[in-house]
């Protein structure tokens, strides 16, 4: 599965578990179970939604942020709820695809949700502190793989599309970082502009206002093409990462495999194999409520170094 599409593809989505509700329905507030911290893309479409249903039914949605474990934990929270229709919950591919790929969860998404639309789609796109001296995608490049031992990229939490964005950089590049995961985008968001950290893969939608107003840098969005809210920033992030792996192959005189060969694969990130190996590699230092240090051993990879939080 090609990760680079599954960072690009985080559309919302609204799910839960409905009866065959009568006519009188709602009688009632409805609780909407954001998965991630306050103040970040999924809370921002989840307020505009809730402010729009609310008109609509006559009843009061109140948005209710539910963190931790890769928004697992909110996500959770609404397939345990009584299904009567007044509880939703909103994520995106993190939520509802890659987290069950990367740990235990106590739901099946398939059989205790019920989806009822697709509301949005948000690319990423990748960007830095404005300290970071590099002005384009190949310098940046250039300047993680000569400090990769001090670079360090936030994300929305563990086995969150940007955590899976980060990883496929790395193996795309071969430029390593330190992974550093927050309970949401917004709190990673604070530390970059705070200059806590160096780089992080977020979704267009919440970078947007900060590089228009000149407090990040941005280098390309994780998609073939521009945004049309953004055309200014390249696209093709994915393109560019290849080829510079393909320049590497030319200098190191790596004979391309044939076309429809495949390299030996080892466990998935879902593996049981692979987490039990990860456990005995464990090298983390928490850093507070907010956020969890991986180390970049940790991140790359061929298994792509994809981990749940224990």
């Amino acid at each position: 599965m090609n990760l680079s599409r599954i960072a690009l593809l985080a559309a919302a989505l609204i799910g839960t578990a409905l009866p065959a509700l009568s006519q009188t329905y709602p009688t009632r507030s409805i609780a909407l179970v954001v998965p991630f911290s306050a103040g970040g893309p999924t809370d921002t479409i989840a307020r505009i939604m809730a402010e729009r249903l609310s008109r609509s039914l006559g009843q009061t949605v109140i948005v209710e942020n539910v963190t931790g474990a890769g928004g697992s934990i909110g996500v959770g929270k609404v397939a345990r709820a009584t299904p009567d229709g007044y509880t939703l919950g909103i994520g995106h591919i993190g939520t509802h695809v890659i987290v069950e790929a990367v740990q235990q969860v106590p739901y099946d998404v398939l059989k205790d949700l019920e989806p009822v639309a697709m509301i949005a789609t948000n690319p990423q796109v990748i960007v830095s502190k404005n300290a970071v001296p590099a002005k384009d995608l190949k310098e940046l490049i250039q300047w993680v793989k000569a400090n990769q031992d001090k670079v360090s990229s936030g994300t929305g939490g563990a086995g969150t599309p940007s955590h899976v964005s980060g990883v496929y950089f790395q193996n795309a590049t071969g430029a390593k970082f330190q992974i550093i995961h927050y309970r949401g985008a917004a709190p990673a968001m604070q530390d970059l502009l705070a200059g806590h950290i160096d780089i992080t893969f977020d979704q267009a939608a919440n970078s947007l206002p900060q590089i228009r107003g000149g407090k990040i840098k941005v280098y390309a969005v994780t998609a073939p093409k521009r945004l049309a809210a953004a055309p200014e920033i390249p696209g093709s992030a994915r393109n560019a990462a290849c080829r510079d792996r393909e320049a590497q192959r030319r200098h190191r005189r790596i004979p391309r495999r044939s076309r429809g060969a495949q390299a030996p694969r080892g466990p998935g990130p879902g593996d049981s194999r692979a987490r039990a190996a990860d456990a005995r590699g464990a090298r983390r230092a928490s850093q507070g409520g907010d956020r969890q240090v991986v180390a970049a051993h940790q991140a790359g990879g061929d298994q792509g170094g994809v981990r749940g939080t224990p």
